[in-house]
């Protein structure tokens, strides 16, 4: 969920809040003051005051005197108005749930083909230059039983994990040739209006295409200063580093959402070097 997102729903919450809070009071006051002007009982005064703000009419009971007559105008002026905020406030909450969930589904489809295209092999290629791959490779693999407390614990220990990388243990003229096939691909992901409010995925697009572009104006990846070795290994940490991230969040959607493509993310699993398509 974007900031914006964010800041919108605690506003409609917080209006929610208030206009509630303001029609419990008034109601209060008409309930009270029904049984004081016009001798009710507690359950006719409330009732009283509900068909007034909510402007049902009256049938069986009505205002027979000057004091009830004004306190009804006044339910009428204040709590009409304070009981269609309420309404309001709450179907806009509940609207506003049902479209993120859409949206969310949309940036879902877009990320499981994100994955399918480019994300998994690149993780591929990117644990070939962890040196520690051993230790993020038995945190991250799972079975199809996984539960939500293993997904919380790998993800509170990957929030701990180094992702350093070491630039000269691996092919990085392959890694540049994929970046460089997938661009296109990148970009188009890039451009999906699905994915404008998700800030994580965008930034992790953002570091990838980054990664490619700083590839594409070496003309020999080959004979470079230590330097410019060490600056790469720190684009390619900061990639590495989100696409893990999003990653184990997008399997924890697919437990929860779609188990038989789980299980599928789970057999082709990149950290887990038994993992095979083949179903045995």
């Amino acid at each position: 969920m974007s900031r914006l997102e964010i800041l919108s729903v605690i506003d409609i919450r917080f209006r929610l809040i208030i206009f509630t809070g303001v029609l419990t009071v008034i109601i209060v006051v008409g309930t009270l003051g029904f049984m004081f002007t016009e001798g009710l009982s507690l359950v006719d005064a409330f009732y009283f005051s509900i068909i007034t703000i909510t402007t049902v009419g009256y049938g069986d009971i009505h205002p027979s005197t000057e004091p009830g007559k004004f306190l009804a105008m006044f339910l009428i002026f204040c709590g009409v108005g304070t009981f269609l905020g309420v309404v309001a406030n709450a179907t806009e909450m509940i609207v506003n749930q049902r479209e993120k969930q859409i949206r969310l589904q949309k940036t879902n489809v877009v990320m499981g083909t994100f994955f399918s295209e480019i994300g998994t092999r690149l993780l591929n290629i990117f644990t070939a230059f962890d040196q520690q791959f051993g230790t993020i490779g038995k945190t991250l693999k799972m079975t199809g039983n996984w539960s939500q407390k293993e997904f919380s614990e790998a993800k509170r220990r990957i929030e701990s994990y180094d992702f350093s990388v070491d630039i000269h243990s691996s092919d990085l003229e392959s890694l540049s040739r994929f970046l460089e096939e997938k661009g296109d691909s990148m970009l188009r992901h890039m451009e999906n209006p699905a994915l404008l409010e998700h800030e994580s995925f965008t930034d992790l697009l953002r570091a990838i295409i980054h990664l490619r572009d700083e590839f594409l104006y070496r003309t020999d990846l080959r004979q470079l200063p230590g330097s410019d070795y060490r600056h790469l290994s720190g684009d390619m940490k900061r990639a590495y580093r989100r696409l893990v991230y999003q990653w184990l969040d997008y399997m924890n959607y697919l437990k929860g959402n779609y188990p038989y493509l789980f299980h599928l993310a789970v057999r082709t699993n990149p950290f887990d070097p038994d993992a095979s398509p083949i179903v045995t």
